[in-house]
């Protein structure tokens, strides 16, 4: 009895050894857990940084690609990014009205299309609507270059600042307006079509120039015609 107490007490659990050491297994197993998730995090978060790199690498080659793509594409005439875009259908028609030289027509190009505009004395008689002599003239040698275009066509009416109380032409707005019939009449008489045309008024709501000197009120009195480009 004393040595088996002896013997506890120099060595002791022995007796219970299996009992002792199954709390180290359990701790081995869970740690060999937290490292094998910690390796497979590692590699994921490797191969996603891989990827990232791949896609930056390729994306960079692409926008280094794009600019000689592009000029390679101008100048073999093929549909690169510089040939996009809408363009007009009569393509031959802008360079022929540049070359027009008509004494008091000018011509501008804008976001809406081509305007052929005409001084108000080539057309009208101060405060009057109907047409003078030589009018046919002018109209007549635009008459060629409507007829090649196939948008639209507004004729549009301008007249300067100065009042107008006559019992014809209460205002600017009537001046400006049966102005602009009255030319419309003209093309619709000389064969253009009159579903393209329409007259507008704009009486003194949209001047070139400034009212306040005799040069700036006469570039303000005007006829334009407004050529509609119809898009592709």
């Amino acid at each position: 009895m004393l040595d088996r107490n002896v013997r506890e007490v120099l060595a002791p659990g022995k007796a219970g050894d299996d009992e002792g050491e199954a709390w180290l297994v359990s701790y081995l197993d869970v740690l060999t857990l937290l490292i094998t998730l910690f390796v497979l995090l590692l590699s994921m978060a490797g191969n996603g940084q891989a990827m990232s790199g791949s896609q930056y690498a390729g994306e960079t080659a692409r926008q280094l690609s794009s600019p000689a793509q592009s000029v390679a594409g101008a100048v073999a005439g093929g549909p690169g990014p510089m040939a996009n875009g809408i363009q007009p259908r009569q393509d031959g028609l802008q360079p022929r009205l540049r070359g027009l030289e008509i004494e008091g027509v000018s011509i501008d190009e804008g976001a809406q299309g081509i305007t052929l505009r005409i001084d108000d004395n080539l057309l009208f008689a101060s405060a009057q609507a109907e047409l003078i002599a030589g009018a046919d003239r002018v109209l007549q040698s635009l008459i060629e270059l409507i007829q090649e275009f196939e948008g639209d066509i507004s004729v549009e009416g301008h007249t300067d600042s100065i009042p107008i109380s006559t019992a014809r032409f209460p205002s600017n707005w009537e001046l400006a307006t049966s102005r602009a019939i009255s030319v419309l009449r003209y093309l619709a008489g000389a064969g253009v079509d009159e579903g393209r045309l329409r007259a507008i008024g704009y009486a003194d709501t949209r001047p070139l120039e400034s009212n306040a000197s005799a040069e700036g009120r006469a570039a303000n009195r005007r006829v334009e015609l407004l050529l509609h480009q119809s898009l592709q």
